[in-house]
């Protein structure tokens, strides 16, 4: 998102910066501003962070006197009297190749999809979901391990160069898109906590999808002996007979052994997932190495269990 405030305040003069309320965070609870607020503050723009898009609200936006609005992974939904506010123009930066995936968590849906390319689209807001009609796009290749950390800095870094060019040709008129497709459409729903959790009995490449789509959160999760385990970093092990550990016939979840190349090996529905990152509850993420010395019973154990 950064970088989209960033490339509008370039030679322009933004009037406001909408952002979520302060919250607190940690161990200690400890309250935090989100990045965009910090950013804005740094650049000397005024930041408004209200709980509920009401007319309070509206008034104040009315006040600044805007032109055009810029949306980038807001979570709130508008209205049509606070789109209303802005005559020239309301955008929005969405990172996926829309229509394919309109909702709140397009590049999760990628990677879980094991898609080969997704991008970004800046589009006019609608008053339906990542409907309006496309001012530009940008395709990103994929080549198979990315995270949704690494992908959602890609996207917003090529929203931002997507964004100048339309808020330039804005500068000189309005600016015509290209309506959606409508039966290409398809969609992403909120993430939720539970969507984390791995179920053994699933293939071992959908689940190392699930490892790199829910960074950082909620992270794909098991259990080991009544305690979370997460899975941070991992890999579907190539059924080519690579593998250090010969093939073994094992319930789904047992930790069969390790690989020195990969990590810990564990038995899945469909072939065997690598892990080399893992995290068990109340303690720091680490290595397969140190874990394995710090938990040498993970090796035989059946997680989930």
């Amino acid at each position: 998102m950064i970088p989209c405030l960033r490339a509008s305040a370039a030679g322009r003069r933004v009037c406001g910066v909408l952002t979520s309320p302060d919250k607190p965070k940690g161990r200690g609870r400890r309250t935090e501003a989100p990045p965009v607020k910090e950013e804005a503050v740094r650049l000397g723009l005024p930041v408004l962070q209200p709980h509920k898009l009401d007319s309070s609200l509206l008034d104040r936006v009315s006040a600044l006197r805007p032109d055009v609005l810029v949306v980038a992974a807001y979570s709130k939904i508008f209205k049509k009297e606070f789109l209303d506010l802005f005559p020239l123009g309301r955008l929005n930066i969405h990172p996926s190749l829309l229509p394919r995936f309109r909702g709140p968590s397009p590049v999760q849906a990628a990677i879980l999809s094991g898609d080969t390319e997704t991008g970004v689209t800046v589009q006019s807001l609608s008053l339906r979901m990542d409907a309006g009609d496309i001012l530009a796009q940008r395709r990103i290749a994929l080549v198979g391990d990315e995270t949704t950390p690494d992908l959602l800095e890609t996207s917003f870094q090529i929203g931002a160069e997507l964004l100048s060019g339309v808020l330039r040709e804005l500068e000189n008129g309005p600016v015509s898109g290209t309506p959606q497709r409508e039966e290409e459409a398809t969609y992403c729903g909120l993430i939720e906590r539970g969507d984390g959790l791995i179920d053994w009995a699933e293939r071992a490449s959908l689940i190392e999808r699930r490892i790199r789509a829910y960074l950082p959160w909620p992270r794909a999760h098991t259990r080991l002996n009544g305690a979370e385990l997460a899975l941070l970093s991992g890999g579907a092990v190539p059924a080519d007979g690579d593998s250090a550990v010969p093939p073994v016939d094992e319930k789904a979840g047992t930790v069969i052994g390790v690989d020195k190349r990969r990590g810990l090996l564990i038995q899945t529905g469909e072939g065997i997932l690598s892990v080399d990152r893992l995290q068990l509850q109340a303690r720091k993420a680490m290595d397969w190495r140190a874990f394995l010395n710090g938990v040498p019973s993970i090796l035989g154990s059946r997680l989930g269990d």
